[in-house]
């Protein structure tokens, strides 16, 4: 892993924002927002732009804002539960590591019953938020929990824990379909936006991972920049692939028009373009190629609205 001072020369101005309105909170409220990650809110993106794929499509143009606000709000709290109970199991790693030293359960700021009783209370009302979507919705994302809780083990005893990852977050995707049809039977195209969204947290994770590889070796977990190693660069290219093939899949099954299909490739070649300029041996450059990644995210949204307009 990499030290605070070094992961943050890589940050952009957006999590720079939110680490200043965090650290302007009372010191007890700002503990547990860092143990959300707020004060790092590419986590949350990640785990809410695949259902904003979904919700878009499934609209057919006329999107639904309550519906966005409720996922929005259900993504933040489900993305902080999974960071408290991450920060429990991986306690007495994160105490080992300069990056994470100063987490709030592993610096004994917030005890271990406190940080589980915070992911019992963020998960319930997430759900509580979902149901007032649908009951499908809720039922999507409460069957995610038994992954979301076994992904921190992933790392002691399952070689690629990144694939798993990528099963978790990506559950978002059959969400954000269920909050606007209300229902649990999927077409093809909710599929296709699911692998454009596995193998896009596949590239990021991967990316994500080797800041901390030199770390993950002497402690003995496991992570995809171990698994890949010098061939790194090669995977991250044929997850790109894949991940756009998803996309134009989902794109070619609900009939959407020319701007989806350019700008789904537009948003391959701006990762294809990060593959060449990371530096996957510099913690600075890994962390600003993560961050700046969730473009991708974005230019698939964008396409998803202008591919019904074109």
């Amino acid at each position: 892993m990499v030290s605070g001072t070094t992961a943050a020369a890589g940050r952009t101005k957006a999590p720079k924002l939110a680490e200043r309105l965090v650290g302007k909170c009372p010191e007890p409220v700002r503990t547990y927002l860092v143990l959300m990650r707020l004060h790092k809110p590419t986590g949350v993106m990640l785990y809410l732009l695949p259902g904003l794929w979904s919700v878009s499509l499934a609209s057919d143009r006329r999107p639904e804002l309550l519906t966005v606000v409720w996922l929005a709000l259900a993504a933040v709290l489900v993305r902080g539960a999974s960071c408290a109970v991450n920060d429990v199991v991986d306690k007495d790693i994160d105490a080992r590591v300069a990056r994470t030293a100063s987490r709030p359960v592993a610096s004994g700021k917030v005890s271990v019953t406190k940080a589980l009783l915070f992911f019992v209370v963020q998960a319930a009302v997430s759900l509580l938020i979902l149901m007032r979507v649908n009951g499908a919705t809720a039922l999507v994302v409460a069957a995610s929990y038994p992954l979301l809780v076994a992904y921190p083990y992933m790392k002691r005893a399952f070689p690629w824990p990144s694939s798993w990852l990528a099963l978790v977050i990506n559950a978002y995707v059959l969400a954000g379909w269920s909050a606007v049809t209300g229902s649990l039977d999927y077409p093809l195209a909710v599929f296709g936006l699911y692998a454009c969204g596995f193998f896009w947290t596949l590239f990021h994770d991967t990316v994500y991972s080797h800041q901390d590889k030199e770390y993950d070796r002497s402690i003995g977990v496991t992570s995809s920049a171990l698994m890949f190693g010098e061939s790194s660069k090669l995977w991250l290219s044929v997850f790109i692939a894949l991940s756009v093939t998803g996309a134009l899949w989902a794109g070619v099954e609900m009939g959407t028009g020319w701007a989806f299909h350019v700008l789904v490739l537009a948003a391959g070649a701006l990762l294809s373009y990060q593959v060449v300029r990371v530096d996957l041996d510099d913690p600075a450059s890994c962390w600003d190629t993560f961050v700046t990644n969730r473009y991708y995210g974005w230019i698939i949204l964008a396409a998803t609205v202008a591919g019904q307009f074109t």
